[in-house]
C-alpha cells in the first residue's frame, strides 16, 4: 500500500487514491499538503461503525502494523511522527518506495489472500510525475516540465557549496535579474566612493589638513578637504575623472598619490566588469526567441500513407536565423520491470533529419511544418486515438540558431502535452501567392481542419496490412 496520503488543512477527510476516511480531530490542524503516514486498518477504525457493517470483509490472516504506525495513533505521537518525516511538505517519487510496494504485493500473495480494498488503494496510488490518478492531484493544474513560452519548471533545491558561483562571477552577475543587477551595479560604485572618501578624510585628519583648512601657508596633502562631504567629493571626482579643480591631491605627501593610483586602477576594473555585464545582459539573444513562434497544437494525420505527428514553427522577423536546427524530446515517467521508478525520462523523437550530416538545418524563411513519422522506432508506435487521452507525457521542441545581427546563438523552446495533440487534424496553408512574391498569412498559422483518420495506432495498421498481404499470398 502507498504510505502517503495528501491531506488538506482543516478538512476532516483524507483523500487517498479515490477513497476517503475520517481522521480523529487534533488540537493543531495539519497544514495544507501535509503528508500523513497511516495504515489502512487505522482508516477503517476511524470511519465509523456504520461503514464496517455495510462492507463485510472475509476473515483472513491480518498483519499487525509496524510499531511506529501504532504509536502514531495518539494526537501527540502523531504530530511527533510527522515532524520526523524528512521533506514532508514535498511530493517525492522514490524508486525505493516503488520497490517496497512490489515487495509487499509479492509477500501478500505468498502469505495469504490480500484485502481487496488494499489492492484497490495500491493500484490507485501508483505515483506518476506528469499525472497522478488520485482525486486530489487530478483536480490540480497540469504540471508541465517546460511552459509554452519555453521556461523550464524545475526549481533547484538548497545548494550548500555557494562558492562555485563566485568562481564564475561574470556569469553569476549576468544571470541575475535586472533589479538585483542594478543593486549590485550601484553598490559597487557607492562602496568604493565611500571607502576612499573615508580614507582621504582619515589621512587629512592625521596630517592636520582638516584643522588647517583655508590656511594658505599650510602645505596640505588634500587641498580643500575639511569634512566628510568634501572628502567624498574628492573620491567621486578622482574616480570618475570629473576634476572640478577645487579639491585635489598635492605633491606634499606620497600616500595621497598612492591612494589616487589605487582608486584609479580599482575604478577601471569595476567599469570594465559592470559595463561588460550590462552590455552582455542587454544584448543576450533570449529576447530574439520571442519572435520565434510555434503552433499551439500538434496534429496527427496521415501523410504519404504514413501516420505522422506534425507541428509548425515560424520566424516573425525579416532578418532570418542562420544555421537553424530543430530537435524534439519526449518527457515521460515510467516504471521498470524491477520496480524502479524513473521520473522525467528523456527520449529522442526523430524528426526525419540526419543530424550528423547536417540534415537538421532549416531555411526558416517561411513557416515550416515539422514532421515526425510514427514507425516502429517511434515512442507513439502503439498509441491510438482513444489511448492518446490516457497517456501522460510531454513533447519538448528545441529550435536553435544564430542571430544574424549579433552572431550569438539563440534557443527557443516550447512543449506539447497529450491534451494539446489533435488526432485527425491537418494544418491549413498559410502561404499566399502575390504578384512577384509570396506572402505569409500568420492569421492561419495555428488553424487546423478535420481530416478522416483512423483511430487505430500505427502498430495496429501495420499488423493489419501484414495480415492482408499474407491473405493475398496464401493460396486458396
Amino acid at each position: 500500500m502507498c504510505p502517503f496520503a495528501v491531506c488538506s488543512g482543516g478538512d476532516e477527510g483524507c483523500s487517498s487514491g479515490g477513497s476517503s476516511a475520517k481522521l480523529p480531530q487534533h488540537s493543531h490542524p495539519l497544514p495544507k499538503g501535509q503528508l500523513l503516514t497511516a495504515s489502512h486498518s487505522q482508516f477503517s477504525k476511524h470511519s465509523g461503525s456504520s461503514q464496517s457493517t455495510r462492507h463485510s470483509v472475509p476473515p483472513g490472516p491480518q498483519t499487525a502494523p509496524p510499531p511506529a504506525v501504532q504509536d502514531a495513533a495518539a494526537p501527540d505521537d502523531l504530530s511527533k511522527a510527522l515532524r520526523t518525516l524528512p521533506g514532508r511538505h514535498l511530493k517525492r517519487f522514490s524508486s525505493r518506495w516503488q520497490a517496497s510496494v512490489l515487495g509487499s504485493d509479492r509477500n501478500g500473495d505468498r502469505n495469504g489472500p490480500a484485502n481487496p480494498a488494499t489492492k484497490h488503494i495500491q493500484r490507485n496510488q501508483r505515483c506518476k510525475l506528469l499525472g497522478d490518478e488520485s482525486a486530489v492531484v487530478m483536480g490540480m493544474k497540469r504540471q508541465r516540465y517546460v511552459t509554452k513560452d519555453g521556461k523550464c519548471r524545475v526549481n533547484l533545491g538548497p545548494i550548500k557549496d555557494k562558492s562555485r558561483f563566485l568562481s564564475d562571477i561574470f556569469t553569476t552577475l549576468v544571470d541575475l535579474k535586472y533589479r538585483w543587477f542594478l543593486c549590485v551595479f550601484t553598490a559597487c560604485y557607492l562602496s568604493t566612493w565611500l571607502a576612499f572618501g573615508l580614507v582621504y578624510l582619515l589621512d587629512a585628519w592625521l596630517r592636520g589638513d582638516v584643522a588647517h583648512a583655508g590656511d594658505p601657508d599650510w602645505p596640505a596633502c588634500f587641498e580643500n578637504v575639511d569634512g566628510f562631504l568634501s572628502a567624498l567629493l574628492l573620491s567621486v571626482e578622482s574616480q570618475r575623472t570629473i576634476g572640478y579643480g577645487s579639491r585635489q591631491v598635492s605633491a606634499h605627501c606620497w600616500e595621497g598619490v598612492l591612494l589616487i593610483m589605487l582608486q584609479s586602477i580599482l575604478g577601471s576594473i569595476i567599469d570594465a566588469l559592470m559595463v561588460g555585464c550590462m552590455f552582455v545582459k542587454i544584448s543576450r539573444p533570449q529576447q530574439r526567441a520571442q519572435t520565434l513562434i510555434f503552433s499551439k497544437h500538434c496534429v496527427i494525420s496521415e501523410r504519404d500513407e504514413k501516420l505522422c505527428l506534425l507541428f509548425r514553427i515560424g520566424d516573425l522577423r525579416e532578418s532570418h536565423m542562420v544555421d537553424a536546427k530543430i530537435r524534439a524530446k519526449l518527457i515521460k515517467s515510467r516504471q521498470t520491470k524491477e520496480g524502479e521508478f524513473i521520473p522525467l525520462e528523456q527520449s529522442e523523437i526523430n524528426l526525419g533529419y540526419i543530424y550528423n550530416a547536417g540534415g537538421d538545418r532549416l531555411l526558416l524563411v517561411e513557416p515550416q511544418t515539422i514532421t515526425h513519422v510514427i514507425n516502429n522506432s517511434s515512442p507513439f508506435w502503439d498509441v491510438g486515438g482513444e489511448s492518446l487521452r490516457r497517456e501522460r507525457f510531454e513533447i519538448i521542441v528545441i529550435l536553435e540558431g544564430i542571430v544574424e545581427a549579433s552572431g550569438m546563438t539563440c534557443q527557443a523552446r516550447t512543449s506539447y502535452t497529450e491534451d494539446e495533440i489533435l488526432w485527425g487534424h491537418r494544418f491549413e496553408s498559410c502561404m499566399l501567392l502575390e504578384e512577384g512574391a509570396f506572402r505569409v498569412d500568420y492569421g492561419a498559422f495555428d488553424k487546423t481542419f478535420d481530416v478522416h483518420t483512423s483511430p487505430s495506432s500505427a502498430k495496429a495498421k501495420s499488423e493489419e496490412k501484414e495480415r492482408e498481404v499474407k491473405g493475398h499470398l496464401t493460396p486458396d
